[in-house]
């Protein structure tokens, strides 16, 4: 009874932006738990390479593959078109599609800020309201969303990325209250900076990234693989008295501010 409280066998996964980063290493993380997994990325080629890649490193879960640019709601439909196709089951939604473009506030155009929020705020949404009637079926269900301290205080990466972290910041809290009467749980994490592709270019101004540490009372830039264990526990029976909380994973960098 234990072990089954950290195990996921015989669920299945839906997660987002999986070809790279956060989203791999949360795929990584669930399938070590006994969950299949429903990869969505944008790049089909990549996507594909990553899903064989894990199918050989997890020969006994099933990893199957759907490439979706998830800004497009038209898109987020193919998506569960396919997954009705497939016949797939569905226990746990991972919402981690996002990126951003930082600079200042003036220098945004509208359609910059249309964009980051389609990207990062509505592709959550929508994936979430697309996944409930497939999340409602089974008993306890879960969905985690990937926010950001950026979305909790003041972080130096653009006014808008951190209002669309703040929105996912309330959706989550918003969901896990209207869906805990179907079983649904609804949690986020808020990473720091994170060693992944999109936050190599400001690490590599080595007076920025000592800035970075400073902040950092842990002293040193996290990993994908840290973000990834703090959304396994959130999917897991053993948290299943924990809904609509926001964990960050940030080496206390909100104990410091920025």
């Amino acid at each position: 009874m234990t072990t089954l409280r950290w195990r996921l066998d015989g669920q299945t996964a839906l997660i987002t932006g999986a070809s790279r980063g956060i989203g791999l290493a949360c795929a990584r993380e669930l399938l070590g738990l006994g969950a299949d997994a429903l990869l969505v990325a944008r790049d089909p080629d990549h996507l594909e390479a990553i899903r064989a890649e894990l199918e050989d490193e997890y020969p006994d879960r099933e990893v199957r593959a759907f490439a979706a640019d998830l800004s497009d709601h038209e898109q987020r439909l193919e998506v569960y078109d396919w997954i009705a196709d497939i016949g797939a089951d569905l226990h746990l939604l991972i919402n981690n599609v996002g990126g951003n473009q930082p600079r200042p506030t003036l220098a945004y155009g509208e359609d910059e800020v249309r964009a980051l929020f389609e990207n990062n705020v509505l592709s959550a949404f929508g994936m979430a309201r697309l996944a409930h009637p497939l999340l409602v079926r089974h008993a306890a269900t879960a969905i985690v969303n990937i926010g950001s301290v950026s979305g909790l205080t003041h972080v130096r990466t653009g006014s808008p990325y951190g209002m669309t972290k703040a929105a996912i910041a309330q959706l989550t809290r918003n969901l896990a209250c209207e869906w805990a009467q179907d079983g649904i749980r609804v949690n986020s994490v808020a990473p720091w900076y994170i060693r992944t592709q999109r936050s190599e270019v400001a690490l590599a101004d080595p007076d920025y990234a000592e800035e970075v540490l400073e902040r950092t009372p842990m002293g040193r830039i996290g990993e994908p693989e840290e973000v990834a264990a703090a959304v396994a526990f959130l999917c897991l029976p053993a948290a299943s008295y924990i809904t609509g909380e926001c964990i960050a994973v940030d080496g206390g960098f909100l104990r410091y501010g920025f």
